[in-house]
């Protein structure tokens, strides 16, 4: 008698999915079993100690998201209720959600092509045109875009030439350098994500840091309902729910002890997509900074319909078809509904790098098999099988 047998098709290949294991599992059974639950604790301490060392800043303060940190950067270096603040408009929505929880106006600013981060001209020559009319933005928020770290050289001396301070939205670039420098350096403060899709994870989480260890400290304040010191709950201003629990913390720990795997394995990914599509017309990669070296958070790639025969959109089907995750390159802030009638500066940049951008499945925890799964795949479909 002669019977069928089922294949089972291979599991669902996502963009960038958490890299834990048994460390990961037994960090947080310690911390448990410590008793340390609440969202403070040995771990905790550790956690932002390591984490300020390892970005080469003086302090950290370890928050529920990096959300939060944003928020609390921002509320930290002064932006109230009126002010603008220029944004990278080539982001998630993260980046400037937390102006408007304040209620500042996001200003958005377009991108530079050779790094898809914050064009630092555009941004000198708004601070020049603001300057001479009064009307400063109380801060600059630069995006490290998919892990690689912004142009900060001029960025930083146009911003410093008028007193503004600068917010690094570095969610995507822990690992990465810039001339030498660690991404999370180079603000006021800068704000990190550990989102489950992150370089490193606590299964959600952030982190602020600051050269200043007064600014982590009053971080660290609001975030815990801005409680003062007294034997009775005692509050003379608004605080926030935003710490971090211990048992996350342990696990971010373990995390950020492999961190140089991780980052090493998303460059080799890269690598390979790279070698794998040399040579097709039409596809360029995200090109890689001059004086940078970015974590490759993800992998994206711009397609030209006109040389590939394909379009992003067509490209990103047959993946999700061939049961492999790919999404769009972030749709521009200016261009989002809920940010309708904001300023912006350019755009062109942005809009071109959504319309054509996709990103890959770049996580850590991916095989060598599972990159050939994709390269044979985008074969398949730019070879129009």
């Amino acid at each position: 008698m002669s019977g069928t047998v089922a294949v089972e098709a291979p599991a669902r290949l996502l963009l960038s999915p958490p890299d834990v294991g048994d460390e990961e599992r037994a960090a947080l059974l310690e911390a448990f079993d410590s008793g340390w639950i609440a969202p403070l604790g040995p771990s905790v301490d550790r956690f932002e100690a390591e984490f300020a060392a390892r970005v080469g800043m003086a302090g950290a303060t370890a928050l529920s998201s990096g959300t939060a940190a944003m928020h609390l950067g921002l509320r930290l270096v002064g932006v109230g209720p009126g002010d603008d603040v220029l944004v990278s408009t080539l982001t998630f929505c993260a980046s400037a959600n937390p102006v408007a929880y304040l209620g500042a106006r996001p200003v958005f600013v377009d991108s530079e092509r050779r790094t898809w981060n914050l064009d630092p001209d555009l941004v000198a020559d708004e601070l020049a045109r603001r300057a001479a009319g009064g009307r400063l933005p109380a801060a600059v928020v630069a995006v490290d875009v998919l892990g690689q770290c912004a142009d900060y050289e001029p960025l930083l001396a146009a911003c410093a030439a008028y007193d503004v301070p600068v917010v690094e939205d570095a969610a995507e670039a822990l690992g990465a350098t810039y001339r030498g420098r660690p991404a999370g350096s180079f603000g006021t403060v800068a704000a990190f994500s550990f989102n489950g899709n992150k370089v490193i994870t606590t299964s959600g989480g952030g982190m602020l840091v600051a050269p200043d260890t007064d600014l982590t400290d009053r971080a660290r304040f609001l975030a815990s309902q801005a409680r003062e010191v007294a034997p009775h709950y005692e509050h003379a201003e608004i605080g926030y729910n935003y710490r971090l629990s211990n048992l996350l913390a342990a696990m971010g720990l373990a995390q950020l002890r492999s961190l140089d795997d991780k980052v090493a394995k998303r460059r080799r990914i890269k690598a390979a997509y790279a070698a794998a599509l040399a040579g097709r017309p039409g596809i360029e990669l995200m090109p890689d900074a001059e004086g940078g070296e970015p974590t490759n958070w993800l992998t994206a790639l711009t397609v030209d319909p006109a040389e590939a025969g394909v379009t992003a959109t067509e490209l990103r089907l047959h993946l999700d078809g061939c049961g492999i995750e790919a999404r769009p390159m972030w749709k521009p802030l200016h261009r989002q509904p809920v940010y309708a009638g904001c300023p912006r500066i350019g755009g062109e940049v942005a809009d071109e790098i959504f319309d054509r951008g996709l990103c890959l499945p770049s996580g850590s925890a991916m095989t060598d098999g599972d990159v050939d799964r994709v390269v044979t795949a985008l074969g398949e479909r730019l070879d129009g099988r």
